[in-house]
């Protein structure tokens, strides 16, 4: 049976993350982006940094591509963006919306550890190649492994492609990631039971 979720917890992180200066991210940000949704979520979202618009709103993927993602959900899994939680690699927007560096990833590992500590979802679905990455802690592309499961302590993690790339890549993507976001459903599904 899980633990029921301190939302204390998850605040007083989000907290300490909001005046984070572990790495030069820091210096550029408007506000950090932490998270959003149900700490108490059978299904968490991983994607990898937020852009200019999340920086702005300080919410995860409340641009073109949490509108697909949204829309995704919706579709695919019967879930708002309130009844799972949506969190990234790392919490502040990298220049230029450029890939996260290695030490930006590092200095932000312990707040994701401890989200998905504190929320203990049943299913972690990765949006794209750096959130798989530090998850699955491989060097494996994101096209090698989504369409599989695989195990992250208790819950079950299903990689899938990153909602920009499914906009900018088109009908097949778009049907894999729908395909992936199901195969997350069953999950949560399966481990309700």
């Amino acid at each position: 049976m899980r633990a029921v979720p301190d939302a204390d917890v998850l605040e007083r992180l989000r907290l300490t993350a909001s005046t984070c200066t572990r790495c030069a991210l820091a210096e550029g940000r408007t506000q950090v982006v932490f998270g959003v949704g149900d700490p108490g979520a059978d299904l968490l979202f991983v994607g990898e940094g937020p852009g200019r618009e999340e920086d702005l709103a300080g919410e995860p993927f409340v641009g073109r591509s949490g509108k697909l993602l949204d829309r995704l959900m919706w579709e695919e899994i019967g879930l708002t963006r309130a009844e799972c939680y949506i969190a990234n690699v790392v919490k502040c927007r990298p220049p230029n919306n450029r890939d996260p560096a290695p030490d930006e990833i590092e200095a932000c590992r312990p707040y994701l550890a401890e989200q998905i500590s504190v929320i203990d979802p049943l299913v972690i679905v990765t949006l794209g190649n750096f959130s798989t990455k530090l998850l699955l802690q491989t060097t494996r592309g994101i096209r090698e492994l989504r369409g599989q499961v695989f195990e992250r302590g208790r819950a079950r993690l299903v990689p899938t492609y990153h909602p920009a790339y499914v906009l900018r890549a088109g009908g097949e993507a778009m049907a894999e990631m729908r395909a992936d976001l199901v195969r997350a459903k069953r999950l949560v599904a399966a481990g309700r039971a």
